[in-house]
């Protein structure tokens, strides 16, 4: 097991985070940005196979980039097509994979594993599809769903286009103000199934990969709020003194930096097994969830209470990281589903 990065990563590592370096979450989505992550760093292919187009990564890898993505809040919908790659390696489909690797293409997802309300009629070989999903991250900005469908042969991954007829996108007003949802109401809308048979094993060994890749943009979020505010305390006068030095603050911060510590062990950990042991993966992805999401939420609370009053205005980016943290603490799902989850696989 090795839980240390490696020089190749930790170059990756620099090298997103001196792409990012100067960018505002303030500015929202700019596709212009985006398009150059994907297209100077072909980061869309990241985790795709060479054979179509990409760089054939793992997620240690990509745990890496979606740290320092998450650490500069960036907007837009590099965790939502992040996630429809991993599905799309899971459920390989040549057409798809190779339109995301070259970023001609950005897509999203539904929560998987388990079907949704959504049905399916076959005409002429095509799939329409029909439903509603109430949330679905960065659906706006998307070209493609991947969404679970309920089949009389179990569930399957269905791929539909949300630039044709038949579909309907309403943004919502959402707490993080850095990522985009939105309904989408599904009336005959055109898609694919993906993988036939339905393979269930595919699409929960892609959910556990969901949780590991959530669980890095976490550890990015948990990292910068920490450093944050330490240099806040380092600066900040209050009755004459540094606020860092009083030791109500040092023992906040030590708490703060502890839990960074066991969130940090904890993903490198999990990306390890989802490249080496997939074995262990269930476990580890569940652990990832059920601990990195609610410490990412008290360090990001934690950052924007130890600013004092000037963390509570708009103006400062503390009650964005919040926000991001608490958003990400259920996007997969409440951390009691994930404890319950490894509890189950524990047998405990």
């Amino acid at each position: 097991m090795k839980l240390v990065l490696g020089q190749d990563q930790q170059e990756l590592r620099a090298t997103v985070r001196s792409f990012l370096a100067g960018l505002s979450p303030r500015e929202g989505h700019r596709p212009e940005v985006y398009a150059r992550l994907n297209g100077e760093l072909g980061l869309s292919g990241l985790i795709i196979p060479e054979e179509y187009g990409g760089a054939g990564a793992g997620l240690t890898e990509l745990a890496v980039v979606l740290e320092e993505t998450g650490a500069a809040l960036l907007p837009g919908p590099f965790l939502a097509n992040a996630l429809a790659a991993i599905a799309l390696t899971q459920v390989p489909d040549k057409e798809l994979l190779t339109a995301v690797a070259e970023g001609r293409l950005t897509a999203t997802v539904a929560p998987l594993p388990g079907g949704s309300d959504l049905v399916t009629a076959s005409r002429d070989g095509e799939a329409l599809v029909d439903g509603r999903l109430a949330q679905v991250v960065n659906a706006g900005e998307a070209d493609v769903l991947l969404a679970p469908v309920t089949r009389h042969d179990g569930v399957a991954l269905v791929a539909i286009d949300l630039t044709g007829e038949g579909v309907t996108r309403t943004p919502l007003t959402t707490l993080d103000l850095t990522r985009s949802q939105a309904e989408v109401v599904l009336e005959g809308a055109r898609g694919r199934v993906l993988g036939s048979p339905p393979d269930g094993i595919a699409l929960e060994r892609a959910w556990n990969l969901f949780s590991v890749a959530l669980a890095a943009e976490q550890l990015g979020v948990m990292r910068a709020s920490l450093e944050a505010i330490v240099g806040y305390a380092k600066i900040r006068v209050a009755f004459g003194r540094y606020i860092g030095s009083y030791q109500g603050v040092k023992h906040k911060l030590a708490d703060m930096h502890c839990k960074l510590e066991q969130a940090e062990s904890i993903v490198r950990y999990a990306a390890w097994a989802a490249d080496e042991s997939s074995g262990e993966l269930p476990e580890a992805a569940a652990l990832a969830q059920a601990y990195v999401g609610r410490a990412c939420f008290e360090v990001a609370r934690d950052h924007l209470l130890l600013h004092g009053g000037i963390g509570f205005t708009w103006e400062h980016d503390a009650h964005l990281y919040y926000k991001r943290a608490k958003a990400d603490e259920v996007l997969l799902g409440p951390p009691r589903t994930h404890r319950e989850r490894l509890a189950d696989l524990l047998e405990l």
